[in-house]
């Protein structure tokens, strides 16, 4: 296989464990993102600090490198600039069609709910604070507000009274990303659990699924994970054809982050993400043949995987800021944390903090129940402190 040049098109944490598996398989990255030092530019061939969403300047970096292959990793890109670069032949990680959609949560939604016929919450759109307004009155209290373009929940939040209602829109403005000023406010689904279903695509048409992933969300972001969860053959059935349709619908080859609610009358689709998923850092304790990132890496290369298989329970707990800090930041308690047996962790190089920004994650394996894992991983990141 010809060494390929990858340019990888946001550079956080996720980013930086794509990069390393990409060079494990020797390829070349250049990493971009919109500051210097983040996480992926650390270990990447080269790097350029750009505004994504300017699309003259993506469209600069694209010609300047002239990549083989371009792997989008975060929401605030000028995702339609991609149709035009597959039209130029280059590669676009899982599509052009799959970037341009799932970037923005009203295409997908209207793609799985109208187009696909897939059950999902009921939900309007809102593009002002009148139109949120009568979107609550449609979905009924409670109910929950996204912005249509975010990252790891921000500006995510529920509204359970009238009262909270204008809360919930100043705050969905302040964490939208890029420039798209409008939300969605979806029911409130009474689930039992929600899960993320890592799924890969392949250029062989072979979709394949990893064990379920059990994940709890504080303030909309994951803050523990798990694998596998258990739930109903029914379920997981049920799952796995929602996420194979909607892939399919999309096209390309990749690792897909599908999100589910778990009700007790049934699954509802709720998200997915045409990359690596942030829930889905439980796979590098090592839970499977692969973990996320290199079943991702395989996918773009198109060199197949016949089977993804579990070899242990595992966890991950995030280890975040208490505030906003612009130095890189010291990190203490790494030798009392690495004392926990059949645990890890990684710290993501991040050169800034601010509150709650998730700055490492930890992990936990073995025999033991993921219940057990779960708090043996929230035990190694409460002896980790960013200072």
């Amino acid at each position: 296989m010809m060494r390929k040049k990858i340019l990888l098109l946001g550079s956080g944490e996720l980013g930086r464990e794509v990069v390393i598996a990409l060079q494990r398989l020797g390829q070349y990255v250049i990493a971009v993102d919109s500051y210097e030092n983040a996480p992926a530019m650390q270990v990447a061939h080269d790097f350029e600090v750009i505004n994504m969403l300017d699309g003259d300047a993506l469209d600069g970096i694209v010609e300047k490198h002239s990549p083989d292959i371009i792997v989008p990793e975060v929401e605030s890109i000028r995702t339609e600039h991609f149709y035009k670069y597959e039209e130029q032949g280059y590669k676009v990680v899982p599509s052009a069609k799959a970037a341009n959609y799932t970037m923005n949560r009203k295409a997908i939604r209207d793609l799985a709910s109208i187009d696909l016929s897939i059950k999902t919450a009921k939900y309007k759109y809102a593009r002002s604070f009148e139109e949120l307004k009568a979107g609550v009155e449609y979905c009924g209290f409670p109910c929950v507000v996204k912005p249509l373009m975010s990252s790891s929940g921000k500006g995510q939040s529920v509204i359970r009274t009238v009262d909270d209602i204008r809360k919930s829109w100043d705050y969905a403005m302040e964490g939208s990303r890029g420039d798209l000023m409008e939300v969605i406010v979806e029911e409130f689904i009474s689930f039992e659990y929600e899960i993320t279903l890592l799924t890969l695509t392949q250029d062989n048409g072979i979709t394949l699924f990893c064990p379920p992933i059990g994940h709890r969300q504080e303030r909309g972001d994951y803050q523990e994970s798990w694998q596998p969860m258990s739930m109903k053959e029914e379920f997981l059935m049920q799952s796995q054809n929602m996420a194979r349709r909607v892939t399919s619908a999309l096209g390309g080859s990749g690792i897909w982050g599908v999100e589910f609610f778990v009700a007790k009358e049934g699954v509802y689709f709720s998200e997915l993400s045409p990359r690596p998923h942030d829930t889905g850092m439980v796979t590098l304790a090592n839970t499977q043949n692969y973990n996320e990132f290199e079943l991702h890496a395989r996918a773009i290369l198109g060199i197949p995987v016949d089977q993804i298989k579990l070899l242990k329970n595992g966890a991950s707990a995030v280890v975040l800021a208490n505030k906003e800090n612009h130095d890189f930041p010291v990190i203490t308690g790494l030798e009392q944390a690495a004392s926990l047996p059949d645990t890890d962790f990684k710290i993501f190089g991040k050169p800034t903090t601010r509150k709650y920004r998730r700055m490492a994650v930890t992990l936990a394996y073995g025999q033991d129940t993921v219940e057990e894992l779960t708090q043996k991983a929230k035990d190694v990141a409460a002896l980790i402190k960013i200072d």
